[in-house]
This record gives C-alpha cells, structure tokens and sequence, in this order.
C-alpha cells in the first residue's frame, strides 16, 4: 500500500511545481523582459533537445535497468535547480537559462517517473489515483497558496513542497524488476504501430492542452465572465478530474486499455461539439465533464504504453509519449489561432478543432490496417 500511495502523491508534488512555476510564475516573470514569441521560441526548441536526451538516457535506462536510478537523480536536480532559480532571480538571463535547464530535467524525470509504474499489478488504478491527487495539488496550490506567493520565495516553497512530496517515492518504490535488453533505435522509429498510436495521442493532447491555456480567455470573451466567475468554472474543472481520476483507473480492471482509451475520442468530441451551444447556467456542468475527460487522457496514455508494448523498452517509449505533450501544447496554439484569425468565431473555431480528434480516432482505430499500408508502400 506505501508503494501506491508513494506513487500517486509524488504525481501531487510534480502538478504543483507545474501549475506554480511552468504555467503562472516563471512565464508571467519572463515576458517582462522579453516577447512571449521570444520565450516560446526557444521554449520549443529546449523541448527538442530534451526529447533528444531522453531518447538517449531512456535507452540507457531499459538496457542497464537504471530507471529507479534516474529518477531519483532528476528529482534531486528539480529540486535543487527550482531553489537556484530563486538565487538568481534578479538576473533574467541567468533565470532563463536555468529555467530551460529546469524544464529539460523535469521531461527526463517524468519519463522514468513513469515508468516506475511498469511494476505495479494494478497499473491503470495507481494511474488515476496519481492524476485525481494531482488535480488536488494544482487546485489548493492556485487556489490558496498562489496569490500569497512571489518572486523569489515561490520557487524555494515550491520546491521544498515538490521533494516533501517526492521522498516517498524515492524512499519506498523499487527499481522495475525488468530483464535488461539492448535497444535499438531504429527498430522503434520503425515500428508503425506505435508511431501511429503516439500520433494520435499528439491530436487529442492537442486539443486538451489548447483548451486548458484557453479556457479562461474562451469564457471571459465568449460569455463575459467575471474572474471569480472563471475560477468557479474551472474549479469545477478539478473536481471533474479528481473523481475521473479514480474512476478511469477503476474502469481498467474491466476493460482492455485499448478499447477503454478509444473512450476519451468521444468524450473530447462530444465535448468540443457541446460547448459552444452551451447556456451560461450550464457552464458549471460542461466544466465538470471537461475535467472527467481530461482525466482520462492523463490516467490512461501511460498505461496504454507500458500494457501494449515490451516492457524492457518502456523508458525510451515513454519518451515519445513526454514529448507529445509539448509538442501539442505549441502546436495546438498555433491551430487554435490560424482557425480564430479565419473564422472570427471562439464558438466556430471550437467546432472545427473537433476535427483534430476524429483525425486522432481514425488514427487509432485503423492503426493496424494503416501500418500494413505503410509497410507495402515502403516494400515497393
């Protein structure tokens, strides 16, 4: 039982850390000194070379079974780096850089994060619990904490909280007990059907990430809110998430993780179709369901993963999954506002991002029957 609750409670203190420094604090401090486009830019590129890196240290990891090990050293190093990033907080540029250094380090420790879960019998319920603990996190962190916070003091707060939180894990989860087995590469890049399932995660990761960075903006334009009225809305975001969470979880005990991932297509699409004919009195509701979806898309990618696929490659697969995440955070952005400066319309441009996640869901679904299309084409 410690071993799950280590697990899931350091998915709290990893949410926090992103919610207070990666999401409000470090950029709001950054963009005074340089453009948001600036910022982004190189933000993009450092995501890069951290996919690079993990690529490489993944590798590593499943041939020497060095996931335990490298999980601890990047925990210690956010830890250690988040601290420094309040001794040089006077200076932009040093915290630029340490900032991006941070980010590269927080991607490598996510990927052997999880993959420590590759050991547990009960793999998609110690998911959810780990999603519904850190929607708990990110809600008490914004909500009661973040406004008493600044500059410097956020950062070393928000690391003693992050290794307060991390310790058990580190103290209490063992190494996977995985046959070690030399990875190749290009046998990876050149598996179609997991390339393919990485893919359309990237579609409906890159509709829930543009929807989080824009929700606040979408009901303060589409529906005049007030902010406390939007806190509200998004509040019950996190309630939403906290109970699909352990539901999601629970689901994988009874259903094949791939037929139980295909869910979340219809929940986002349902989702994206209800919203712009949504009532102001039924902002609450849609809130909630938008929460229980996301939930769902946290809980079960990374179970999906490690079930489907050998599980002494699982470091360096997870990898890709890591880097979905930051690439359909830009590019999601980028869509949302080429189809806004087209349409003119939040409500029509929420429309017409639907089609991203039925790309994702023919994607999936007519995975195999696409790998063996690209398997005869590349034959002839």
């Amino acid at each position: 039982m410690i071993k799950k609750v280590s697990f899931s409670i350091f998915d709290t203190g990893e949410t926090i850390l992103g919610a207070i420094v990666f999401s409000v604090f470090f950029p709001l401090y950054i963009t005074k000194y340089i453009s948001v486009e600036t910022f982004t830019f190189f933000y993009g590129i450092v995501f890069l070379i951290s996919f690079i890196i993990s690529l490489q240290l993944g590798k590593i990891a499943d041939e020497r079974n060095l996931r335990k090990g490298f999980f601890t050293f990047f925990t210690v190093s956010i830890f250690l780096l988040t601290l420094l990033l309040a001794i040089v907080s006077n200076n932009y540029i040093l915290s630029l850089l340490i900032f991006f250094l941070l980010a590269i380090t927080h991607q490598q420790n996510l990927v052997f994060y999880n993959s420590l879960l590759t050991d547990f019998k009960e793999k998609g319920f110690i998911s959810g619990l780990g999603v519904s603990l850190g929607y708990i996190g990110s809600a008490i962190a914004l909500m009661f904490f973040a406004q008493y916070l600044e500059i410097p003091y956020v950062y070393i707060f928000t690391a003693l909280v992050f290794m307060l939180l991390a310790l058990p894990s580190i103290l209490f989860i063992e190494n996977p007990n995985i046959k070690p087995k030399k990875i190749n590469l290009k046998v990876i890049f050149s598996d179609k059907e997991f390339l393919l399932i990485i893919l359309s995660i990237l579609f409906l990761t890159e509709i829930a990430n543009t929807l989080i960075s824009l929700m606040g903006v979408y009901l303060k334009e589409v529906y005049k809110l007030e902010d406390t009225e939007i806190y509200k809305v998004i509040g019950f975001s996190s309630v939403g998430g906290i109970v699909g969470g352990i539901i999601w979880g629970y689901l994988t005990k009874f259903f094949d993780i791939k037929n139980l991932f295909v869910v979340g297509f219809i929940f986002w699409f349902s989702f994206l179709i209800i919203l712009p004919f949504t009532p102001k009195d039924f902002l609450l509701v849609v809130g909630l369901f938008a929460g229980f979806s996301l939930s769902h898309l946290w809980t079960t990618s990374r179970v999906l993963i490690i079930e489907v696929f050998p599980k002494n490659e699982v470091s360096t697969r997870l990898s890709f999954l890591s880097i979905t995440e930051r690439i359909s955070s830009s590019l999601g952005l980028m869509v949302w506002s080429f189809l806004l400066t087209l349409t003119k319309s939040y409500q029509l441009t929420v429309l017409l991002m639907s089609v991203f996640v039925v790309i994702g869901w023919l994607i999936f679904v007519f995975r195999n029957k696409l790998s063996l299309l690209l398997i005869k084409e590349k034959g002839v």
